[in-house]
């Protein structure tokens, strides 16, 4: 299992700030959206904005505390407060903060912003999308409701619309660190190294671990725009393929998982089919075996208390799976034991995101098929892995966009799969709702390569009960969980599906819910998902569950 690692923004002003000031201070804006917009302009920070920027979070939320204590309701101190308990993972506390500002000011474009960015945080893009366009129909000038908007079409598959709303709201507020940052993401990578540079040079509220993942982003970014490399291609005539599941074994008697046979250079590996994990990742013995060069620095995270685990991207010069031969890709290689003995690597399905992904695990079988083409486009002919590392792609964005250049594009669900779910996709995971006993509804990973679903504990006290499981620790790519537990009986609904599971494995999702920037619930394992026949268009964010005929052993 694995998360999408995203980098933090800094001080968050809000666009209602150009309301307070002198007309003269406001620049217009040309070519936006909504005409006789003007480009906020910042008064000088504050204390309490100071303390932001050096990323004291708690000093910065006492500072607000005591600014609203004299001001009470002053919509800009609420937004600082809000930022502050939210970079500290006070969700609760910042939910609060927002609801009692909204009493005194219901009809606050930056109010309502601000809430639809809590929201969001909570993992209830459902409700943030609603609050959004709210807030927008009440100030279509407000800069961050842009931002939000930006980020909620992203993971939307939207990825067209997504970039649009952040030239909007970079043209309205081009010193809002956040918006400056999702910005960078959408420039040639020429001018990205340029404007990160400057980001970096000053203080922007990101804490040391987000200043060191940037810089990292930053040298690699040096290193491919001095040595570029080939685009990994498929160089067989197959476009589509039907390959075998082979077994990952517990012991002699218990399987644990299913993977791929694949071939690096010709080096025969097993990868753990992984739907939470992105790209490509193999054992560093697998890569000296496959003779693969490394020539990137990179980490993995994932479930586990012990921090990400250092890495290289490396490059191989082959790459075959069943039938289709790949050249020139990119491959993760890790450090250090963080894998289990039987297995060789994970592949995650986002490799395969130029096909029609096909999971038909009662079969005990991969099948890959071509995407339906857009509209105007000839018949979708798959020609590449996307094996480079999502969370890598996206580091400079902080989730809210992603590789959005001119070439972006919007959802597309073709007629032949109006029966698909659409699904939220932050980086690599694919993230839908499921409804819990039919009390409320959380986000939930599609994971494969969690032997079991997982709750989490603050999900499964809502709705069962929950007790301490001393003989359980479950280990991931970060290394063992501290502290497990068993919730009773529950009732997942999602898509067209529902089961029931006694004695769910809960565990802390803290991490994995910091870094997709949503809070996750948990993961719809492998004993809910292998009963299954699991269709996934990546390109559109889709899916499709069908029962599968009479399992093969």
């Amino acid at each position: 299992m694995a998360g999408k690692v995203s980098f933090a923004g800094g001080v968050f002003r809000n666009a209602s700030r150009c309301v307070l000031l002198a007309a003269v201070l406001c620049l217009p804006v040309k070519g936006l959206s909504a005409p006789g917009c003007s480009v906020v302009r910042h008064p000088a920070p504050t204390e309490a904005d100071r303390a932001m920027l050096a990323a004291d979070f708690a000093r910065a939320a006492g500072l607000y505390h005591a600014g609203l204590a004299a001001h009470p309701g002053d919509a800009d101190l609420t937004v600082g407060l809000v930022h502050a308990l939210l970079r500290q993972q006070k969700l609760q506390e910042a939910a609060e903060a927002v609801k009692a500002s909204l009493a005194a000011a219901p009809s606050s474009s930056a109010l309502l912003t601000l809430r639809g960015e809590v929201e969001f945080r909570q993992g209830r893009p459902w409700s943030a999308g609603e609050t959004a366009l709210e807030a927008e129909k009440l100030d279509p000038c407000n800069s961050r409701v842009h931002m939000l908007l930006a980020r909620i079409e992203r993971i939307n598959s939207r990825d067209a619309a997504s970039r649009k709303e952040i030239l909007v709201a970079h043209q309205l507020d081009p010193a809002d660190a956040e918006i400056r940052a999702a910005w960078i993401g959408t420039l040639p990578t020429k001018q990205k190294i340029a404007e990160l540079e400057a980001y970096l040079s000053v203080p922007s509220g990101s804490d040391a671990e987000a200043v060191r993942r940037w810089r990292m982003v930053l040298e690699n970014l040096k290193k491919q725009e001095a040595a570029p490399r080939r685009a990994c291609h498929l160089a067989s005539p197959a476009t589509s393929a039907e390959i075998p599941f082979v077994k990952l074994m517990w012991d002699a008697e218990r399987v644990r998982g299913f993977g791929l046979e694949v071939k690096l250079n010709g080096a025969t590996s097993r990868l753990q089919i992984d739907t939470g994990a992105g790209g490509l990742t193999v054992s560093r013995a697998v890569a000296d075996r496959a003779g693969l060069k490394a020539f990137l620095p990179t980490e993995a995270g994932g479930v586990g208390d012990q921090g990400a685990r250092p890495g290289a991207f490396a490059s191989a010069d082959s790459i075959q799976i069943g039938k289709l031969k790949f050249q020139d890709c990119q491959v993760k290689v890790l450090d250090g034991r963080s894998l289990p003995p039987d297995v060789d690597g994970l592949i995650g399905m986002d490799v395969f995101s130029q096909f029609l992904v096909t999971l038909d695990y009662p079969k005990r079988k991969l099948l890959l098929g071509p995407l339906p083409p857009r509209p105007g486009e000839m018949a979708s002919a798959a020609s590449a892995l996307t094996t480079g590392d999502a969370e890598q792609e996206d580091a400079v964005q902080n989730a809210a966009a992603s590789k959005l250049g001119a070439g972006s594009y919007d959802r597309w669900i073709a007629p032949e799969m109006k029966d698909y779910t659409p699904v939220y996709r932050v980086g690599h995971a694919l993230l839908l709702p499921a409804t819990l006993n039919g009390k409320t509804r959380k986000l939930f990973m599609l994971d494969t390569g969690a032997w079991t679903t997982i709750i989490s504990p603050e999900a499964a006290r809502e709705v069962t009960t929950l007790r301490p499981d001393d003989l359980y620790h479950p280990t991931g790519l970060n290394g063992a969980v501290g502290k497990a537990y068993s919730a009773g009986e529950v009732t997942f609904r999602f898509a067209n599906v529902s089961q029931k599971l006694k004695d769910v494995l809960s565990i802390d999702t803290a991490r994995i819910s910091q870094r997709s920037g949503m809070e996750i619930a948990g993961f719809l394992g492998a004993n809910t998902l292998e009963q299954l026949i699991l269709r996934i268009d990546y390109r559109d964010g889709l899916v499709k569950f069908d029962s599968g005929a009479k399992r093969e052993h």
